[in-house]
């Protein structure tokens, strides 16, 4: 497409915007209310609780319709809130990366809408620039580009004349004009945002719930029914054994699993955000619990996104350099730094950066405008205690080559302070370290080859600096008979917390993977420097064919991968029953973070794609939050498997005792409004406040469950038979003791059931003999309340069928429901491994 230099007309620009549309990425449309409440009705203990509802009020039990139906209103309501609510903050999170363009129309130059630009617009690029569209460069000076949000390459690029330039980059040095060749969908991050049109699935926690939810329908269900035929083969009423066998399916049925897990979630996503993570989807949360692979990219996320300087070297010495970012913190750790001042001073004169001081006054950070590289230059030579803009008046430049791609050097001459003039090249070594450049003796040279060398495979970008003293200013400028002055070895550096984070990861037996578009050795140094790979471990080049996922599992390092290959990688682990996190924040990252179990998102210098892809955004960009995630992900897991030993346990024993009651002489061992009220004690408000458990401790080193685990497994199940049987035991003791030494049987057997299921809750806190969780203290001594209520208030007596106890037989049904916080706590201590 071809463009005159005065650009389009107006009318033609708004013709073409007409037809193509506006330059936005394709988004996701919202939500509708409906359908996000129909996924949370979808959840199949729902479900169960939805045919529950229907059969008590066929059957005028309208107090428990009113019971189960509160609970799914609660759970649906509370779920559709986090949702709407996390859309919400991702939306004003979001900033728009191309808000504004400089395109030439009607031939003057105008500052338009990104949103308005169309195919064929001329634009005009300087430093600091978002580029808003693919495009032709046609025009072209130093043009440099960061296109590490669409690559993952953290180098610059260098763009002459005829090269293409992608929406979303950022032109860091130079100035250029380019022609529109493509605009929001068509775009290189339309096409990267379409290929997130296919989700991740189901969590690791929705599957295990879904499959729990089944197999608890079918059980109670059936169990129920034997319950119904027994009865009616007894000769009870058709319609008693009919309601009995409706409240078993409701007690056998924990229905506050949903509010537990959507309470559980809940606090772990409070939580969360007091952190600064933003969680988007509930299930995000548990799910962090469940991840063995953590893989995440380079640039911005374990590293800084920002280049420094870490050595120098010079004919006379080496010496490492510390501090971070742009900041003049940090020095040259060198017996004499004098020694370097000559490098360093040629190095900020042969620069076209600026570093700009914190904009607030109490505090802030550096921050560069320019070529990240050069920046880094700059900020060593203020560690050495040059000032930039006073070397500029000392010594002024007066002719330059701008850096270009072909000779892969910058030349600058400079007026010297009593006549003559200095010539100062800087540029890549292999460029600068050649006889043709240089008049040092070929020995140093070769030495300084080797050291570049090393560097360059110790993952740094090395540059070498030349210069020369003349008499006057050469016309034109050469690039010949200079003298080396040294080398400088740049790198963006990790971040502080990475390496903690990483070996966080490993201790909880999580593997972290590194997954870049960067140069192999650059990765593999940053792997090394935070513990992911070994010294002497190599990176997997994507380039190659057949290098991904082998049989024997992901490597630690892939470099040059592309957002097709991040999905490849993704598919290949998930196949193999991984359950992968993926962190990122470039455009290229976006694909990569919605296929995986969870996606982790930049918040900060994330971009539009990465945060709308992700479960969760970390506002901070601190990859410990995740790890903090990790945590909080497991806790959850455990307090919903805690809650199922409590409520299945408890379950299990009604059905059990209603079962065995005929066959010790107890014709109908409870009435179906006493299981109704049983249920909704102690599956009420002591149920719910089991999701609020703190954190077991020693958590984060355990390694992560098994993908293919059921929320059952691990023991789970046979705990809940063995306490089940406690339960059982002492309500059918108590009343067939109570039945033959002419007691209140059935209303004995009804306290001690509701008593020892409350011990049990007790006894499965996390710390016992702690005021930890308070609320679940105060829910069990809530609970115990109306269940003594249940046998002492008259209006409660007439509803549940229950007569008074004599405070013997209160005592003593008390001291034997303690034995329900004692099986808790022996089968905990006994089977530790189980916990």
């Amino acid at each position: 497409m071809t463009t005159s230099s005065s650009g389009l007309s107006s009318a033609e620009a708004a013709a073409r915007l007409a037809r193509d549309g506006a330059n936005v990425l394709p988004r996701k449309p919202p939500t509708p209310l409906w359908r996000r409440v129909l996924t949370q009705l979808r959840d199949p203990l729902i479900v169960v609780l939805l045919v529950a509802a229907v059969l008590t009020i066929g059957t005028g039990d309208w107090t428990d319709a009113v019971v189960i139906m509160l609970v799914i209103v609660v759970n649906t309501a509370v779920g559709v809130a986090q949702e709407v609510r996390a859309d919400r903050a991702i939306t004003a999170l979001a900033d728009l990366t191309t808000p504004e363009a400089r395109v030439v129309r009607d031939g003057q130059q105008r500052q338009i809408p990104a949103s308005e630009v169309v195919r064929g617009d001329l634009l005009v690029l300087a430093e600091g620039d978002i580029v808003p569209a693919d495009a032709e460069v046609v025009e072209s000076a130093a043009l440099l580009v960061d296109e590490s949000a669409l690559t993952g390459e953290s180098v610059p690029v260098d763009k002459g004349v005829a090269a293409r330039v992608s929406s979303g980059t950022v032109v860091v040095r130079g100035r250029g004009r380019a022609v529109v060749t493509a605009t929001g969908a068509a775009s290189a991050s339309g096409r990267i945002a379409a290929l997130m049109v296919k989700g991740g699935g189901l969590t690791p926690l929705q599957r295990r719930l879904a499959g729990v939810g089944r197999l608890l329908a079918g059980v109670a269900v059936a169990l129920s029914a034997l319950v119904l035929v027994l009865g009616l083969v007894r000769g009870q009423p058709v319609e008693l054994m009919v309601v009995t066998a409706i409240s078993l399916v409701v007690a056998a049925v924990p229905e506050s699993l949903p509010a537990v897990v959507t309470l559980s979630l809940a606090l772990g996503a409070r939580r969360m955000a007091a952190r600064n993570a933003l969680i988007r989807h509930l299930p995000a949360v548990e799910t962090l619990g469940s991840v063995t692979v953590l893989a995440t990219d380079k640039t911005g996320t374990l590293t800084e996104g920002r280049m420094v300087a870490r050595h120098l070297w010079t004919p006379y010495a080496e010496a490492p350099v510390t501090g971070s970012g742009y900041a003049p913190d940090g020095a040259i750790d060198a017996e004499d730094p004098a020694r370097f001042r000559a490098l360093l001073e040629a190095a900020a004169l042969c620069n076209d950066a600026h570093l700009r001081p914190p904009q607030d006054e109490g505090g802030g950070e550096w921050t560069a405008l320019g070529d990240p590289t050069e920046a880094a230059l700059l900020a060593a030579a203020a560690r050495l205690g040059l000032d930039h803009a006073g070397l500029q008046r000392r010594f002024p430049r007066v002719a330059e080559l701008p850096f270009d791609s072909g000779r892969k050097r910058m030349t600058t001459v400079h007026l010297l302070p009593d006549g003559g003039a200095r010539l100062i090249c800087k540029g890549a070594p292999e460029a600068l370290l050649h006889p043709d450049v240089l008049t040092d003796d070929p020995a140093l040279v070769a030495r300084a080859a080797e050291r570049a060398d090393r560097y360059a495979r110790d993952g740094y970008r090395v540059l070498a600096v030349a210069g020369a003293d003349l008499d006057a200013v050469p016309a034109p400028v050469r690039e010949s008979g200079l003298s080396l002055l040294g080398l400088i070895a740049i790198l963006d550096p990790p971040r502080a917390a990475a390496a903690g984070a990483v070996a966080d990861c490993k201790k909880a037996g999580i593997k972290p993977v590194l997954i870049t578009g960067d140069h192999p050795g650059t990765a593999r140094a940053i792997a090394a420097d935070l513990g992911i790979v070994g010294p002497r471990d190599a990176a997997v080049d994507c380039r190659e064919p057949g290098v991904l996922v082998d049989e024997d599992g992901p490597a630690a390092v892939y470099a040059r991968a592309t957002p097709e290959q991040k999905l490849d990688l993704i598919e290949s682990l998930r196949g193999r029953g991984e359950v992968m996190a993926m962190t990122g924040d470039g455009v290229n990252d976006g694909p990569a973070l919605r296929r995986a179990d969870i996606g982790v998102a930049m918040g900060r210098r994330g971009t539009e794609v990465a945060r709308q892809a992700a479960d969760l955004v970390l506002a901070d960009d601190n990859l410990e939050t995740v790890v903090a995630a990790v945590e909080e992900g497991r806790r959850v897991y455990a307090n919903i498997r805690r809650f199922l030993v409590y409520g299945l346990s408890g379950g299990a024993a009604e059905i059990a005792v209603m079962l065995l009651g005929p066959f010790v002489g107890l014709p109908l061992p409870l009435l179906p409004a006493q299981i109704l009220w049983i249920n909704l004690l102690t599956h009420g408000l002591p149920g719910v406040a089991l999701g609020g458990e703190p954190v077991i401790p020693g958590s984060m080193s355990r390694p992560p469950r098994p993908p293919g685990q059921s929320i059952m497994g691990a023991g789970l199940w046979q705990r809940v038979v063995r306490i089940a049987i406690v339960l059982t035991a002492v309500t059918v003791g108590v009343a067939v003791w109570a039945s033959a030494t002419g007691r209140p049987w059935q209303s004995m057997a009804f306290f001690a059931l509701g008593a020892t299921q409350l011990g049990v809750a007790l006894g499965t806190r996390t710390r016992p003999r702690s005021l930890a969780n308070p609320m679940l203290l105060v829910a069990v001594a809530g609970a115990l309340v109306l269940q003594l209520a249940g046998l002492y208030v008259p209006l409660l007596q007439e509803l549940l069928g229950t007569r008074p106890l004599a405070p013997g037989d209160l005592l003593i049904v008390l001291v034997l429901s303690s034995l329900g916080y004692v099986a808790a706590r022996l089968d905990r201590i006994l089977h530790p491994s189980r916990s």
